[in-house]
């Protein structure tokens, strides 16, 4: 029998003994990437996890004590250990096995991260929480290397070292996020993890006493003086003088001596960070040798690996003009946050790296750095995930928008992103961004309109957002002619209705359009804000009943901020917004979502039909 087919419940990984564990250990692995390949996910990070997340499993007991994984994709191993391995099949999909911890899905999931460096906070709050209600357990936040350099950690980490509350932080120290890790904690980490002579004295000391009484005793009178060592040779009291217990570093594919140590971390009533080195994709020599590729991946076959695809995306093609303006401008400068290829700059940082600059899980820094360089004559452009910008939003307002600072905030992922759930759905940004004064915001509604725009926005002297989506084109466009501010793009005139879309939602109603040979006017708001107010004066002087389409949040989104102006203007006629309702979307395919929000080619043509019949009557 397999040690994987034994484990349904939590309780079951402890009744293994050190050897089954180890079994378990490449079971598990061998089960991930069956699984992974199949639906896709986050497969490099949970390889490189599965010692620790069953040691953790057998020390502490789940049922009473919090665990806290961040970022919530290296959950996988956990959820398998929490009796959720026969869900797997659903992994990702509609209504299926969540990519991240989800409260709603077990018990064991004690709270929600999608979002990076929330944990300790996090942690700190449960402990706190425990002791103030005089209860008992124990809360352990697992984080990783590059997660931790984010002011968010080092704030909590702040905190926790001066009020000492007592809590467990396991530092997964595998050198990567998603792109490399940088900066100054990622360099002192290493200098920890991978320094020789500790290392080496180490080891000497462990495998060179044979199992007998005296080479225990011998051992561990060496161990009371081996910290004393260590920091001689390893320069590790950054971590103490915050105020905390450090332990390590540990080799994290080791499991009696991570057991070890976290039976003794238990014991210590002050917070301990235990730092253990592990390696990313471990176990599949694909992932091993390029994590980046494997860290969050689509169905693949796993004999051969991931394959890169032709097909041509937004990010692709940003990544692509950026190369070109940059030849002719040496002021554009690009700025990322640890997301190198996941936003089409990895042939950028190769061809300009003096002018390419990846600060880390640091979106806050990220764009105060980019208001300050442009403060100096350069051209910023941030390019960053939807989802990911939220996490800037007061510095974009007072660091940016109240100075006017010229930078460009390329907005990937925008509208539905898919399996990666609520926490990464990028339907705020309208939203949150339109509100803001000073602010430009365009988008896109097809590939080739991407160009176009990022050449007007480097010429431009105020800030300017410029959202795409995820993935490529529904249908071909003929690109935008030309760039004025606030001017929309009229794509087809009509007599019984106007529609206002914007992004791919273009693409969207002109397909309907085409196919139902309707006889609609059809507008391309290219830019979200400022609105076109010679348009909407003329819609008010025709009298036309209007359908807004955009694939963000309806509250402030486009369609609000129109149906305000139209008001405004005297407005008498229907006006229909089309958008996502007050609520987080959840996880599956694009399609599946567009379907369950009513924002499919079906839905949008059911109301198309809807206002025609009115205007008919």
């Amino acid at each position: 029998m397999k040690q994987l087919d034994k484990i349904n419940d939590i309780d079951d990984i402890k009744k293994l003994n050190l050897s089954e564990k180890e079994e378990l250990s490449e079971e598990i692995r061998t089960f991930l990437i069956k699984k992974v390949s199949k639906n896709g996910g986050h497969l490099a990070s949970n390889l490189g996890i599965v010692e620790l997340t069953i040691s953790l499993c057998d020390i502490f007991d789940f049922k009473k004590d919090k665990i806290i994984f961040d970022v919530g994709h290296q959950s996988y191993v956990y959820k398998i250990l929490t009796g959720r391995k026969d869900k797997f099949d659903t992994l990702r999909k509609y209504k299926g096995l969540r990519g991240f911890p989800y409260k709603k899905e077990s018990p064991y999931d004690y709270f929600e991260t999608g979002h990076s460096s929330t944990s300790i906070s996090a942690a700190i709050g449960m402990a706190r929480a425990r002791d103030l209600k005089k209860e008992n357990y124990h809360v352990i936040a697992v984080i990783g290397d590059g997660a931790i350099s984010s002011g968010m950690s080092l704030e909590a980490i702040n905190d926790i070292g001066f009020k000492k509350t007592k809590m467990i932080i396991v530092l997964n120290d595998n050198g990567m996020s998603i792109s490399s890790n940088v900066g100054g904690i990622s360099s002192y980490l290493s200098r920890l993890s991978i320094n020789e002579k500790y290392l080496k004295f180490k080891n000497k000391i462990k495998y060179s006493l044979d199992d007998t009484k005296l080479g225990h005793f011998s051992y561990k009178v060496l161990s009371r003086i081996k910290d004393g060592i260590r920091q001689i040779l390893v320069p590790s009291k950054y971590f103490e003088d915050m105020g905390l217990t450090y332990i390590g570093p540990i080799d994290g594919h080791n499991i009696s001596e991570i057991e070890k140590v976290l039976k003794r971390a238990k014991e210590i009533n002050n917070p301990v960070i235990i730092h253990v080195v592990t390696k990313k994709g471990k176990g599949y020599k694909l992932a091993e040798e390029t994590p980046e590729v494997y860290h969050g991946v689509s169905s693949f076959d796993e004999n051969i690996g991931v394959t890169s695809s032709d097909k041509m995306t937004y990010s692709k093609e940003f990544g692509r003009v950026m190369n070109e303006l940059a030849k002719e401008d040496e002021h554009i400068v690009a700025i990322t946050a640890a997301m190198q290829d996941g936003v089409g700059l990895k042939e950028f940082a190769k061809n300009y790296p003096h002018r390419y600059f990846d600060v880390g899980i640091s979106e806050e820094h990220a764009v105060t750095l980019a208001s300050g360089m442009a403060t100096m004559g350069l051209k910023p452009v941030f390019a960053v995930y939807s989802t990911f910008l939220q996490r800037g939003f007061d510095q974009i307002i007072h660091d940016v928008c109240m100075q006017n600072s010229n930078v460009i905030f390329a907005i990937d992922r925008a509208g539905l992103v898919g399996a990666d759930g609520e926490t990464h759905q990028g339907i705020f940004d309208l939203s949150y961004l339109s509100i803001i004064p000073n602010m430009v915001i365009v988008s896109p509604k097809c590939l080739s309109d991407l160009e176009p725009l990022l050449k007007w926005s480097i010429q431009e002297n105020y800030p300017i957002a410029i959202r795409y989506p995820r993935g490529g084109d529904y249908i071909a466009m003929k690109p935008l002619k030309k760039v004025t501010l606030g001017q929309w793009e009229t794509i087809k005139k009509g007599q019984k209705l106007t529609i206002i879309a914007t992004g791919k939602m273009v693409q969207k109603a002109y397909q309907i359009i085409e196919e139902e040979n309707l006889d609609i006017t059809l507008i391309n708001a290219t830019f979200i804000k400022p609105l076109d107010l010679k348009v909407l004066k003329k819609i008010v002087k025709r009298q036309d009943d209007v359908l807004t389409i955009e694939d963000n949040l309806i509250n402030g989104g486009l369609g609000h901020n129109i149906l305000l102006k139209l008001n405004d203007l005297g407005f008498k006629r229907k006006i229909k917004i089309l958008g996502f309702n007050d609520k987080f979307i959840e996880q599956g395919n694009i399609d599946e979502l567009y379907d369950q929000e009513h924002l499919d080619n079906e839905s949008i043509k059911k109301e198309i039909y809807k206002l025609l019949k009115k205007k008919e009557r």
